[in-house]
């Protein structure tokens, strides 16, 4: 996976094949599938490079179909659905050995005024007095010391920060059992393309959603006998912001059932404003229980 900000942005960089079809490469990686965030964040380039610059993303709602290989590049084919005076839409759909993987539909607006009101950000800890995601892993044994290790390999693009959860580090609510807080950023500067601060959020906003889901099951998404998978995908982007800044992850799950988990999260940056609204529901299966 990307291991700066500068092979995150090259790894957002598509090659132009033919008008509305282009093509992602594949990171240096030991995963064994592509990262969700990855693809998705790779549709949403390819979908806005077929719009009007004057509009910009405000949403995207997406479905994981097939595992990625890793091997070969994905195929981004483009579909032009609207282009109205407000409102553009465009439709992707990656492909790899002839197969679509995921499909996403992302809207554009020309930016207007309007009614303006948000939800006010938590009161949290500062991003510097967080505890870094690898050491809560080497923390969790020996099985999770392999899992820090790989974390510090795949994910050195990302700085993330934890602040606490339902069981411990955060205010006790018995009626939300799932909640998980984090500082995220892009671990370096990426420039000041708006374009690419809203894709490398998506890469970063599929990274720990479903962890919020098991919270309160005494399990996590590297526990022995877990089966794991983004199935949905859904991102609302309220305000600019820029990703490689800090920004508070306010993570919930309000339901986990039928061996799936729903979470959804807010994206604050520092100063309280809220740049983005996320949702994914995801397979949270355990298999001894299957």
């Amino acid at each position: 996976m990307p291991a700066s900000a500068d092979e995150l942005v090259a790894l957002l960089d598509l090659e132009d094949l033919d008008v509305d079809l282009f093509r992602g490469r594949q990171p240096e990686t030991s995963l064994q599938r592509v990262f969700g965030g990855q693809v998705a964040a790779q549709a949403l380039i390819a979908g806005a490079r077929t719009v009007d610059p004057a509009f910009v993303t405000h949403s995207l709602h997406s479905y994981f179909l097939l595992p990625g290989d890793t091997a070969v590049p994905i195929i981004y084919d483009v579909e032009r659905l609207r282009d109205g005076r407000s409102f553009a839409t465009r439709r992707v759909v990656a492909r790899q050995h002839g197969r679509p993987i995921y499909y996403l539909t992302a809207n554009f607006q020309r930016p207007e005024e309007g009614f303006d009101h948000q939800d006010v950000m938590p009161d949290v800890i500062p991003p510097e007095e967080g505890i870094d995601l690898a050491e809560i892993f080497r923390a969790r044994g020996a099985v999770s010391a392999a899992a820090s290790k790989e974390w510090e390999r795949e994910w050195a693009a990302l700085d993330v920060r934890y602040v606490g959860d339902s069981r411990r580090g955060l205010p006790e609510d018995p009626t939300r059992p799932a909640r998980v807080r984090l500082w995220i950023r892009v671990n370096g500067e990426i420039g000041d393309d708006p374009l690419q601060h809203l894709a490398a959020f998506t890469y970063a906003s599929d990274m720990t959603l479903l962890g919020s889901t098991l919270v309160p099951h005494g399990v996590n998404v590297s526990s022995p006998g877990m089966q794991v998978a983004s199935l949905d995908h859904t991102v609302w982007f309220h305000r600019p912001f820029r990703a490689d800044r800090w920004w508070l992850y306010d993570q919930e799950s309000p339901s986990a059932s039928g061996g799936r988990g729903l979470a959804v999260a807010r994206g604050f940056t520092q100063d309280g404003t809220l740049g983005a609204t996320v949702a994914q529901e995801g397979l949270i299966r355990h298999r001894d229980r299957s």
